[in-house]
């Protein structure tokens, strides 16, 4: 493919990493994203994770048998052989490592969920990126749903004066609380409400997260789902409508997100800031501290 952009990818724990690959590289896929192809991949994983370190070998070997894929000893070979970086690691506790020599060499970059796990480590990130203002950024792919983008681009409801996000959120040791798939609502939540969010208070058991968070003068919510029947959706208040959806199946999120990713690689223009990437991490951070401790409200705090 003449002039197509050349992709790496850091990190071979993840579906994404083969469902990525396929959408840009199969061009009878009815979704197919064109412009760029995967060229090398460096198969980092998480020995302490079972979702990492047991699926990695698949993924890595799908990568090189089906879609022709170099495999990589290390992130520098990658970063090297690509235009531009996707850092794909399911753990997010390895992205602020794996960043720094995406940085070093100046290359683009797109950050998968969760961009970190802790907001200090985000804080790093954010400062590294921004000082060698290399183009980033990291989102779930559930904010580019076509339903939620629908309401956005509905001229008729009128400013959005609240909403209540939900999704699954099941847990897992190396991202906790909401950090693992609780993140998909909060990106949900941030993409209509916007940044701003001053103070989080969170109710956890061991079949939910019910999270406020406040902004100056609307409230909006996230329910973490662990038991029963889950899926991904929102009701949002406005004022002339209240809107509610549950995700669109017309296209696969995937190829949402990829068509902005290539986007920003080709413009350097993000279409989520670091500045609210953080702040949701912020939220995130501080609705675990607020469940443990008996549902206090926590002031986000987001300076770097």
């Amino acid at each position: 493919m003449a002039n197509a952009l050349r992709i790496g990818i850091i990190g071979c724990d993840t579906s994404h990493v083969t469902a990525f690959t396929k959408l840009l590289h199969d061009e009878s896929d009815p979704h197919h994203v064109s412009g760029a192809r995967v060229v090398a991949a460096y198969p980092s994983f998480s020995e302490d994770l079972p979702s990492s370190k047991d699926r990695v070998g698949g993924f890595t070997d799908e990568l090189r048998t089906k879609w022709g894929v170099k495999i990589c000893d290390s992130i520098e070979q990658v970063v090297a052989d690509a235009d531009a970086v996707l850092i794909e690691s399911v753990d997010g506790r390895r992205h602020l490592a794996e960043l720094q020599p995406v940085v070093e060499a100046h290359k683009p970059v797109f950050v998968d969920k969760p961009f970190a796990t802790t907001l200090a480590d985000a804080r790093q990130m954010v400062r590294m990126l921004n000082e060698a203002n290399i183009p980033c950024f990291s989102s779930s792919s559930l904010r580019f749903d076509l339903n939620l983008q629908a309401v956005l681009a509905d001229p008729a409801r009128g400013e959005i004066l609240g909403c209540d996000a939900f999704g699954p959120a099941p847990l897992d040791p190396s991202s906790p609380g909401l950090f693992w798939y609780g993140i998909h609502a909060v990106e949900m939540l941030f993409a209509l409400m916007g940044a701003g969010c001053a103070s989080v208070q969170c109710t956890s058991s061991n079949s939910y997260d019910l999270v406020v968070g406040r902004w100056a003068d609307r409230i909006g919510t996230v329910r973490g789902i662990r038991t029963g029947k889950s899926t991904y959706g929102a009701t949002v208040f406005c004022a002339d409508a209240v809107k509610q959806f549950t995700h669109s199946t017309e296209v696969p999120f995937y190829a949402l997100l990829l068509r902005q990713v290539l986007a920003l690689f080709r413009t350097g223009k993000p279409p989520v800031s670091l500045s609210e990437t953080l702040e949701m991490v912020a939220f995130m951070e501080a609705a675990m501290e607020s469940s443990q401790d008996g549902g206090r409200a926590i002031a986000l705090d987001v300076a770097l």
